[in-house]
């Protein structure tokens, strides 16, 4: 069996790992001219289904490493003024591992082939029941199955499900990450909360790794390369006008804390200009189901959610993981490939509008008013369907 995924996420990623794993050829096209072109820098929040999806793609030798290179959510949850004194309360905190994007990335990344520069133009489905990739460089790519796992924008959704769109919720925000030194060791009572005023929200977590991810890779797994990333603060500033105008994402956020608590004033000014930008929270909710063929799709290219919902990775892992399952009893003749995508089909439909949703009914309190959210999140496309 051979499989063609379209991105390099951690979604596509972490089903290449466990197909690899299993003896089944996979290839990762990315069309991104490198694998580090884009900003990839903050921390997740793995729920205990998505740190297993991501143990049962990786070889059982790394689960050491990535024990080591993960760390311990926490926080209070709390609503707090500028100053720092408390407010209010979000509600009941998520349970889970805190992980760097960038850092699971790497590990992900380790003994695929991943071809960048690599943007899907199209496919057709032959004859036989294969179906045939084009991709920007190069021959087309003749496989069992494509697998469209390339983010919200995806070239294989567009063709496969073109009635299935992102929405844009019209909410934007900085996002940054600090060096975590003493000084903002001190603002543990912020971590996990919202801070409220001036019209913004801030958010703050802490990426504390159990071992600097350089220094676990060269002592548990050699053949892994690591980036040397030290425990860090991301924070993130929802803006009520959804644009930075001619600011720098720091000085975007900066302008918006006159009266902020000193730490928190320094913790925008200390943090690294190459991991802060500008982001849009755009939605994509899965509603049409198209004929069952050796195309199908993964993570945010099917159901892209809030990150306020915290479920956004721990859906694509989820994904992968179950495709990667059902490609196995597949290629072991337990079942047929259209059956065994059909049926992760079915199941990813379910579970990934609810994560939609739950990330889109958690997205007002974190906005609150402070962010500018259009009404309605509910939109008619020409067939007469509803889309939120």
């Amino acid at each position: 069996m051979r499989v063609s995924v379209a991105g390099a996420g951690l979604g596509g990623l972490c089903l290449a790992q466990g197909l690899r794993g299993a003896g089944i050829e996979a290839e990762v096209y990315e069309r991104d001219p490198a694998i580090t072109a884009r900003f990839q820098g903050y921390r997740l929040v793995l729920n205990p289904a998505g740190l297993e999806a991501v143990r049962g793609c990786l070889p059982s030798r790394w689960h050491p490493l990535l024990d080591a290179i993960v760390g311990d959510a926490y926080g209070e949850r709390l609503i707090l003024d500028p100053r720092l004194n408390r407010i209010g309360e979000l509600g009941p905190g998520r349970a889970g591992t805190v992980v760097d994007r960038h850092v699971l990335r790497h590990l992900l990344l380790t003994g695929l082939t991943v071809r960048t520069g690599s943007g899907l133009t199209g496919y057709d489905v032959l004859p036989d029941g294969k179906v045939s990739a084009r991709f920007a460089h190069g021959d087309p790519v003749i496989a069992d199955l494509l697998v469209g796992a390339d983010g919200v924008g995806s070239a294989v959704r567009a063709t496969l499900s073109p009635l299935t769109t992102p929405t844009d919720t019209g909410v934007r925000f900085v996002i940054g990450r600090t060096p975590l030194t003493e000084r903002f060791a001190g603002l543990k009572q912020a971590f996990g909360s919202k801070i409220a005023g001036n019209g913004v929200s801030l958010l703050l977590g802490a990426m504390r790794f159990r071992t600097p991810p350089k220094e676990a890779a060269e002592e548990l797994a050699p053949e892994v390369t690591l980036p040397d990333v030290r425990d860090y603060v991301r924070w993130a500033m929802i803006l009520p006008d959804g644009s930075l105008g001619t600011s720098t994402p720091q000085e975007a956020a900066l302008s918006r804390m006159d009266g902020w608590h000193p730490d928190l004033r320094a913790l925008v000014e200390q943090s690294d200009p190459d991991n802060s930008t500008l982001l849009s929270i755009r939605v994509v909710e899965p509603r049409e189901r198209w004929a069952p063929g050796p195309v199908t799709l993964l993570g945010d290219a099917i159901h892209a959610t809030s990150p306020t919902g915290g479920n956004g990775a721990n859906t694509a892992l989820r994904d992968a993981d179950l495709l990667r399952r059902r490609l196995i009893e597949a290629a072991e003749g337990r079942k047929g490939l259209l059956d065994a995508v059909g049926d992760y089909e079915r199941q990813m439909f379910e579970y990934g509008a609810e994560a939609v949703r739950h990330s889109l009914d958690a997205l007002p309190a974190i906005v609150s008013g402070e962010g500018r959210l259009k009404p309605p999140l509910t939109t008619h496309d020409p067939s007469g369907q509803v889309t939120r």
